[in-house]
């Protein structure tokens, strides 16, 4: 007997055998049960997800001779047929193969004829999106009135490239990519149903793999039989798909982390003489920076046992959150440079030195994170201009805003502090209320440890107790923001005011910062409840 895929071999025969799709075979089940089947479907989703399994079902569902609560029987003379291959009043058509013109006039000429056997003559048309230009216009006609005896249905993983003219005539279902736990649990069944005996660890390392597609799964699982190995573990299957081992990603990592290029260097020559690909490298130490990130925020991870989280705690103790999201932005930078390289173990060399550099390291991390927050900026802008719900702004009276311009804003000048008295303005957290009521984020979350003081009766100063890095002056710096808080201010003030951003880092500013005024410093040494009057 001929060998059969796994995928094919355990190819779900019913709605109810499909794993990760209940939104879409619930609906269609309902519809076969109250006779509302539809002329004309799309299934779209990426590979794997189970788009042509559920076009058969449905082709043998609506012509079941015994349907059962929406599902086929399976065992009538038409689902025999169709399981069999032989009823040819279900017709599969890979649209990627016969894109023409005339591959669709040929359908066109045939639905006018009556099925042999079935109720109904079905077209499933397998990557729809490959269709040529005429093609598309040629089915157009015939997809919006089939005649009562024929149904199509369309699949794709490209749903994009379709005409409009196609979208419009169809009922549209949009697979999802599914769940590894779902993955898993079909995988446990397979596994059962064939006598493999393999542990969960590679069970989840299969999932992972697969990235949401069952076929990849399965795949991947029958890659695994090959070998002839008794039992499949987490390393078979980590050496079938070219993984470096996890010990490696971590002697990687702490390379990074403690800026050791000779380690990180030393272990890569050690990853490559094992014949493992530096693409699946990258990707691994990608995914261990990211639960490194993970572990560090909420101290929760699911999928390494507790040796191996022992170790990631201790790694996570010697790096910030802040180098650990510039060490996964470049090396994603990386993987796409990559991809279109012809000497990629240099690029991979180069860059490694490059994070193991403390210097271009911190210069990296706050341009780097400057371009994160910067794409975060430009969501929030969208957001406030109308995506979402936009807080009303506080309407200034009549009477605050006479006389105050804040059109053409200058940018403000910047200027480190070294002597000054400073005379905190009371109103300055009101002002960082309302811009946080405005959703203006990402200028609040940089005015936290601010304070302003009058500097003159025109100025008013911003003073950074933490220091104004080149980060916080680009957002400072933006035109928008300049004009909000010269709005603001100017309102406060009951005139037009400018702006001037002051650096504090020097110590004598620290200092007066923390000094008390004299009042102050009466009650401290009294030492008894003291009420101030003033007149």
């Amino acid at each position: 007997m001929a060998y059969t895929a796994l995928y094919r071999k355990f190819r779900p025969l019913k709605f109810e055998d499909m794993v990760g799709q209940e939104h879409i075979t619930k609906t269609i089940k309902n519809q076969i049960m109250a006779g509302r089947v539809g002329h004309a479907y799309l299934l779209t989703g990426g590979r794997g997800t189970g788009k042509t399994t559920t076009a058969k079902i449905l082709a043998r569902a609506v012509n079941c001779l015994n349907p059962q609560n929406g599902e086929p029987c399976n065992e009538c003379e038409i689902c025999k047929a169709a399981l069999s291959g032989s009823l040819t009043d279900i017709v599969e058509m890979d649209a990627a193969s016969n894109n023409s013109v005339d591959d669709i006039r040929a359908i066109r000429d045939e639905v006018n004829f009556l099925p042999t056997l079935a109720k109904y003559r079905v077209y499933i048309i397998d990557e729809v999106h490959m269709l040529s230009t005429g093609a598309f216009n040629a089915l157009l006609k015939t997809l919006e009135e089939p005649p009562t005896h024929v149904k199509f249905i369309l699949a794709t993983t490209e749903p994009q490239k379709l005409p409009a003219t196609i979208l419009s005539r169809c009922q549209r279902f949009d697979f999802k990519k599914i769940s590894n736990a779902d993955i898993i649990k079909r995988l446990e069944y397979v596994c059962k149903e064939s006598n493999i005996e393999i542990s969960k660890e590679a069970l989840n390392i299969i999932a992972i793999l697969s990235e949401g597609a069952m076929r990849d799964a399965l795949s991947i699982l029958e890659r695994c039989l090959q070998e002839g190995n008794q039992k499949i573990d987490e390393n078979f299957v980590k050496d079938l798909v070219g993984i470096p081992k996890l010990t490696f990603i971590s002697q990687i990592m702490e390379g990074i982390i403690n800026y050791n290029v000779e380690n990180v260097l030393a272990t890569i020559q050690k990853v490559e003489n094992e014949g493992k690909d530096l693409q699946n490298l990258l990707w691994e130490l990608i995914k261990y920076a990211k639960d490194i990130l993970v572990w560090k925020t909420s101290q929760k991870l699911e999928i390494y046992n507790e040796e191996e989280q022992k170790q990631i705690a201790k790694l996570s103790e010697n790096i910030s959150k802040e180098r650990l999201l510039q060490i996964i932005y470049t090396l994603s930078e990386l993987e796409n440079e990559m991809k279109w390289s012809s000497q990629k173990t240099i690029l991979f060399e180069v860059a490694m030195i490059k994070l193991c550099n403390k210097q271009e390291a911190k210069e990296n991390n706050s341009q780097d994170l400057s371009d994160i927050y910067n794409r975060l900026n430009k969501l929030e802008e969208k957001a406030n201009s109308g995506a979402l719900l936009k807080a009303p702004e506080e309407i200034p009276t009549e009477k605050e805003t006479k006389n105050i311009k804040v059109n053409n804003v200058p940018k403000p000048k910047i200027e480190k502090v070294t002597d000054l008295k400073i005379d905190k303005l009371d109103f300055w957290p009101k002002i960082i209320a309302s811009l946080k009521e405005q959703r203006k984020m990402m200028l609040v979350s940089n005015l936290l440890n601010t304070v302003a003081t009058m500097l003159n009766d025109l100025t008013v100063g911003i003073v950074f107790q933490n220091g104004l890095t080149p980060f916080v002056k680009s957002i400072m710096e933006k035109p928008e923001n300049i004009q909000e808080l010269t709005r603001l201010v100017s309102i406060e003030c009951g005139k037009q005011m400018t702006i001037k951003l002051l650096d504090c880092q020097d110590e004598i500013l620290q200092k007066k910062m923390k000094e008390k005024n004299p009042e102050e410093q009466v009650i401290e040494e009294l030492d008894i409840p003291v009420n101030v009057i003033e007149e």
